[in-house]
């Protein structure tokens, strides 16, 4: 069985903040920022050549073409690109992106004490708590692609909360409808077969509740993907895995991993079970004021994080959504690391 081990200490040191890097799911995923910043910030840049470069050796085994120099070079493939290339490019991209966004933050000073995990995120997450090789967490992604590339189906995102979403499904009346993710009091997805997914939108509108189409060719966190996930688990228990250096709270099991859990069993829930973000989000601001940072390339996960904690409970940026993150400057850097909360802060991206 492969474990977790025991939280770490909640102690840090006297005058220091908590920061949780937040590692978000494929709803979100955009290449032109992370090239931008590539191209504007030598942290960024130095983290995705040393992460791809780990990443790109397993992508090959899957018959992937070296994304990091791609990534890096003067023509960088777009979200197009990725989703027409191979099996498992996008989340190649995106898994390689989310610890390259980890590991520059690290390398400024902004390391994490906590990371919180959103569905594919959990990979990355895993990853960067030290539980698997980044060329591991790698070959898990693009099995996850593999297993994903045969789950005919959507995603929906509603501007509504849970109860909303739930009106919905009553008036539709199918039970092949479900909720996927519940991402704040303001937003839920809903996942399920096309036909379904259209006539929840249609009803949506005329209730005048906002939707917009995940673009993402398949279903995910839906009971009939059972037999997907018994086979991504096994392909996941085929890898090596190490104790965990960091919690890593899962928002598919709704808590951190503990030294009893199955990270398989975990991993492989992404697949049928529903996210709850806002319980887990809680769980992991152990402190007051905690600093909270997307290793991802865009900024859904973090309005998910403000909303969801509320005004005055935490703090939370996207860095490669905020044109202006402090990537070069450490003056700004130290203060958010002692939790002053008093000085200008960034605008809400």
């Amino acid at each position: 069985m492969h474990t977790a081990t025991s939280a770490p200490s909640e102690h840090m040191p006297c005058g220091t903040r908590q920061i949780v890097h937040t590692f978000p799911g494929q709803g979100d995923f955009a290449v032109s920022p992370l090239v931008r910043a590539v191209r504007e910030h030598v942290p960024v840049r130095t983290a995705v050549a040393a992460t791809f470069a780990e990443v790109d050796r397993a992508g090959a085994e899957f018959e992937i073409p070296p994304l990091g120099p791609a990534l890096l070079s003067e023509r960088p493939p777009t979200g197009r690109d990725l989703a027409h290339g191979p099996v498992g490019s996008s989340q190649l991209a995106l898994f390689g992106a989310s610890m390259a966004v980890h590991r520059a933050l690290c390398g400024v000073g902004l390391r994490a004490d906590r990371l919180v995990a959103v569905s594919f995120g959990e990979i990355a997450a895993l990853t960067a708590a030290g539980v698997f090789e980044v060329a591991d967490g790698a070959r898990i992604a693009c099995r996850l692609a593999q297993c994903l590339s045969s789950c005919e189906g959507g995603m929906t995102l509603l501007a509504g909360g849970e109860s909303s979403a739930r009106s919905l499904l009553r008036e539709v009346g199918s039970p092949h409808l479900v909720i996927a993710c519940v991402n704040d009091p303001e937003e839920t997805v809903l996942s399920g077969p096309v036909p379904l997914l259209e006539r929840v939108e249609q009803a949506a509108a005329d209730a005048g509740v906002q939707t917009a189409r995940l673009k993402l060719p398949f279903l995910s966190h839906h009971p009939s993907l059972s037999q997907a996930a018994d086979t991504f688990a096994a392909a996941v228990r085929e890898v090596p895995h190490h104790p965990a250096r960091l919690p890593v709270h899962s928002a598919v099991l709704g808590r951190a991993y503990t030294a009893s859990d199955d990270f398989a069993a975990g991993l492989s829930a992404c697949l049928t079970d529903p996210v709850r973000l806002p319980d887990v989000l809680d769980g992991a601001a152990v402190s007051a004021s905690p600093l909270f940072l997307e290793a991802g390339t865009g900024s859904a996960l973090t309005h998910s994080t403000r909303r969801a904690l509320g005004p005055g409970r935490a703090e939370a940026h996207a860095p490669l959504a905020t044109p202006d993150f402090p990537w070069d400057d450490e003056a700004t850097r130290r203060r958010w690391r002692a939790g002053d909360t008093q000085k200008p802060h960034l605008p809400r991206s």
